[in-house]
């Protein structure tokens, strides 16, 4: 009898303990896909610190790199961060999630300019946070450079052969010479596409190079007299260089937007709107800007910058500077083909 109790209580015992492993909660965790160097790590540590929540880090250099490797499903993405276009070309193909960005307690401080932004591509503002944003410009040495730049033509006028770099990326690099040529950035119109292309091919002989990250710190060593980069980086250029200038053309330019999303893949939403609410706490946010320097739209960061910073049009662009300026917006499939296709032919010439 005695012996039966002792079992019975070994098996009573071994009962709870698989009971108790199976209602242990396991440690949650995101997967989170973000364009390289584009957030501070130290914000990761804190969100982690503070919420139990693992985040797991994946980084892209270019939207349609990144679109590459989300469509692949090797990984499953919870959160993702991109480009305008690229996040309406997600939400058109039902890969995104709504979310009340309402209910969350910082989405505040997000200013009502960048929402309307976002509501080129997100019509209802329910899928898409603003993260970044800023223009697209000429970064040049004005020792390099004689007369004050204003225009596209710089690019294309064979005065600086071999000295300009122009983006690695399609869209960019086919928004300049649309914009030059007096097209929207966003034109489906497939001869204008195509004499974008044959601009660019024209131009090809006098491009040093295409990069991205890169041509900021080619041009900041003298490598090169001008670069087409993001206002973020001219900003960046300047306080490394300050014989450098950064213009937007009269021609007119992108205004680019980077928004948060919640893929369809996401399991714990929760735990992915407390990580979207997190970015958007002044804390956070400027922790971010001053890692990043990139265009903020957290209002209680830019309210909190000294007026040096806050004049700066790199960093806090007037709505003057933007009145020609166009938000990219998803063209169809068949024109994103053709961007596709002439972008290759362009880059094997």
């Amino acid at each position: 009898m005695k012996k039966w109790c002792y079992l019975a209580a070994a098996v009573c015992c071994a009962a709870l303990t698989l009971s108790g492993c199976n209602n242990k909660e396991e440690t949650e965790s995101l997967t989170i896909f973000n364009y390289g160097e584009y957030m501070d790590p130290d914000v990761i540590d804190m969100f982690e610190e503070e919420t139990g929540i693992e985040i797991k880090y994946e980084e892209a250099t270019t939207p349609e790199e990144m679109y590459t490797k989300y469509s692949s499903g090797a990984i499953s993405y919870d959160l993702l961060c991109t480009s305008d276009y690229m996040i309406q070309r997600l939400i058109n193909e039902g890969e995104v999630q709504k979310v009340d960005f309402s209910s969350m307690q910082h989405t505040g401080n997000i200013g009502d300019k960048y929402w309307e932004f976002a509501s080129v591509f997100d019509p209802d503002n329910e899928y898409a946070l603003p993260y970044f944003w800023g223009t697209v410009g000429i970064l040049y040495d004005t020792t390099k450079v004689d007369a004050p730049v204003d225009s596209w033509d710089v690019l294309f006028n064979g005065d600086y052969a071999n000295n300009i770099i122009m983006p690695n990326s399609q869209r960019d690099a086919f928004m300049v010479a649309l914009k030059y040529l007096g097209y929207s950035l966003n034109t489906s119109d497939e001869a204008q596409i195509r004499e974008a292309q044959q601009l660019l091919l024209q131009q090809k002989p006098d491009v040093q190079s295409y990069l991205v990250d890169e041509a900021r710190d080619e041009v900041v060593a003298g490598n090169a007299a001008m670069a087409v980069v993001y206002s973020g980086e001219a900003y960046l250029g300047h306080e490394y260089n300050n014989n450098l200038a950064y213009t937007i053309p009269k021609e007119g330019s992108n205004v680019w937007l980077d928004t948060w999303i919640v893929t369809k893949h996401c399991q714990n939403v929760d735990a992915a709107e407390k990580f979207l609410d997190f970015l958007c706490r002044e804390d956070v946010a400027a922790m971010n800007f001053e890692y990043i320097y990139y265009s903020t739209p957290n209002e209680a960061v830019i309210n909190s910058l000294d007026p040096e910073l806050r004049n700066n049009e790199s960093l806090v662009p007037a709505d003057s500077a933007t009145d020609n300026c166009e938000v990219c917006t998803q063209t169809d499939a068949a024109v994103t083909q053709l961007y596709s296709d002439l972008w290759k032919e362009l880059k094997s010439e």
